[in-house]
């Protein structure tokens, strides 16, 4: 039987599976291209998962990585931005990393283990163990997909886990 923590991992393993597979087959102008009037592309909703849920909960937030923390920006659009150069494979590839590395990060720490550091412009929003963070992130992570699932529609009319 896996315990608590292999269960959590294991949804969030999921639903990253599920963003990456609804984008499958998108050439890089379909995962650039701004779809929704709000400006975000397919790729930079990747690249916010990457920063703002992967390497921020993970790498900041639960293991205060002073690396991961001093990445940090005022500036809330700018993980959901794909700068001038970079692909959209570059962006899929980073979010495959730092999944990778909040993997490890997690499997190092118990799940009612406090973060290592909590940021001061939450609040009182406050997430007190590991296990809250992931919950989080799953949820998070979910919710994106969801997104996903909405934008891939518009773009090509694809739906994930439709039967032909």
């Amino acid at each position: 039987m896996s315990d608590d923590k292999d269960l959590l991992l294991a949804q969030l393993r999921s639903v990253r599976r599920h963003v990456l597979g609804i984008l499958d087959g998108l050439d890089e102008e379909a995962l650039l291209r701004p779809v929704l009037p709000s400006g975000w592309s397919c790729a930079g909703l990747v690249a916010h998962l990457a920063a703002d849920d992967e390497r921020f909960w993970f790498g900041a937030v639960v293991a205060g990585d002073p690396e991961a923390i001093g990445e940090l920006t005022d500036d809330p659009v700018a993980a959901w931005t794909v700068p001038p150069g970079v692909t959209a494979a570059a962006v899929l590839e980073r979010y495959r990393a730092e999944a990778e590395r909040s993997d490890a990060i997690v499997s190092a720490r118990g799940l009612d283990d406090p973060p290592a550091w909590w940021p001061d412009f939450f609040g009182d929003f406050r997430l007190d163990t590991v296990r809250e963070v992931l919950l989080h992130v799953i949820t998070e992570t979910a919710t994106h997909a969801g997104h996903l699932d909405a934008a891939r529609e518009l773009i090509d009319g694809r739906q994930w886990m439709v039967l032909d």
